[in-house]
C-alpha cells in the first residue's frame, strides 16, 4: 500500500457496500476498496444498507399481503 494514495469517500464506500450485497466484485476492485476505504465508512455504510435492505423487504412483504398476490 502506497503512503500516497487518496483515501475513499463515503460515495465510493457506499458502492463497495452495494456490490458487496450483490456479490459481484472483481477481486482488484476489491483490493482497490480495501485500501482506501476508512473502517468507520465501512461499518456505517454497511449498517444503513442492511436497515435499507430489511425495509425494502418488510415493504414488499406488506405490499404482497395487502394486495391479495399471495391469495
Amino acid at each position: 500500500m502506497s503512503a500516497h494514495q487518496p483515501k475513499g469517500s463515503f460515495t465510493q464506500t457506499v458502492k463497495a457496500v452495494a456490490w458487496s450485497f450483490f456479490g459481484i466484485r472483481k477481486s482488484s476492485g476489491q483490493a482497490q476498496d480495501i485500501a482506501r476505504i476508512k473502517p468507520a465508512h465501512l461499518i456505517v455504510a454497511g449498517l444503513l444498507g442492511g436497515a435499507v435492505f430489511v425495509a425494502v423487504l418488510v415493504l414488499l412483504v406488506r405490499w404482497v399481503v395487502t394486495s391479495g398476490v399471495a391469495s
